[in-house]
């Protein structure tokens, strides 16, 4: 019996060692230290995420998304902070834990590259913002309405309404194009008229119909002049501002509505004719078409 008692058992000590009072209060305390650091790592990580959600949530320039992300993060980081101290309290070496940790997150790292790439450029989208939910945007090559923004990909609605799936390191990568990052936006038209007609007419007619439409701005000042002598026609190059909201509606608008103007005005709008010459046949036999 002795022999058993004397036996070393953990850490140098032997059976009895470890029956005596000393070394029961001893365990017992590094125990409750134990939970005590964990229950404060849990509390403080929970404050620590709540304080950076309600940040962002405050400022209406900050993306809650991002600070959703960073307050998960800071909350683990926090907890792994009170397991190592844990760790500690009962003698185990954090110095080889911590190696071994930072061995397997490379590891994982190299494995997840791309999806890790994402993450970042997931990140970097939430927080600098050259996008939004809603926007009207045309990035890697697909156009669309903004519908989400997620840390893995954004989603957008293209124009009849389908999903695309755009990973966020193709969208963080490329050019982005965002028709309603501002306010007001410049609609550009080329209405020709033939060579005989009344410029001055034309133009009134033309200026008249646009600028009678609300969606017209009358600031900055609207752009009608001829711009180009063509080969059947005078080309006049139109630029008139509008909300962005009302750009494409409008164009389409306007090209149908000058047309209507210029036909009830007599003005004459070319369109091409093609004279077709038989060969050793005489003038009667000219056809146009």
């Amino acid at each position: 019996m002795d022999d058993l008692m004397n036996t070393v058992i953990w850490d140098g000590k032997t059976l009895s060692d470890l029956l005596t009072f000393e070394f029961l209060a001893s365990a017992v305390g590094s125990v409750v230290a134990a939970i005590l650091i964990l229950l404060a790592g849990f509390v403080i990580g929970g404050w620590v995420r709540r304080r950076l959600v309600s940040l962002g949530g405050k400022h209406a320039h900050l993306d809650v998304t991002l600070f959703n992300f960073l307050g998960n993060v800071a909350r683990y980081v926090v907890i792994a902070f009170a397991f190592l101290f844990v760790l500690n309290t009962f003698g185990v070496q954090t110095t080889s834990f911590v190696a071994v940790i930072g061995a397997a997150g490379l590891a994982i790292g190299l494995a997840l590259q791309g999806t890790l790439s994402n993450v970042a450029a997931g990140v970097m989208i939430v927080f600098f913002r050259p996008i939004k939910i809603d926007d009207f945007v045309e990035v890697s090559g697909q156009m669309g309405t903004v519908k989400d923004i997620t840390l893995n990909f954004t989603e957008l609605a293209s124009i009849g309404n389908v999903q695309i799936i755009i990973p966020n390191s193709e969208v963080w990568g490329n050019t982005i194009v965002n028709y309603s990052s501002y306010p007001l936006r410049r609609a550009e038209w080329t209405f020709g008229v033939g060579y005989g007609a009344n410029l001055k007419q034309a133009e009134d007619t033309i200026r008249d119909t646009i600028m009678a439409d609300a969606r017209s701005l009358a600031e900055p000042e609207p752009f009608i002049q001829v711009n180009n002598l063509n080969s059947s026609s005078v080309d006049f190059l139109v630029r008139v501002w509008c909300n962005s909201g009302d750009y494409f509606a409008y164009q389409a608008d306007m090209k149908r509505r000058v047309k209507e103007a210029l036909d009830a005005n007599g003005v004459d709008i070319p369109f091409p004719t093609r004279t077709i010459v038989h060969q050793n046949a005489g003038a009667d036999d000219t056809v146009d078409a």
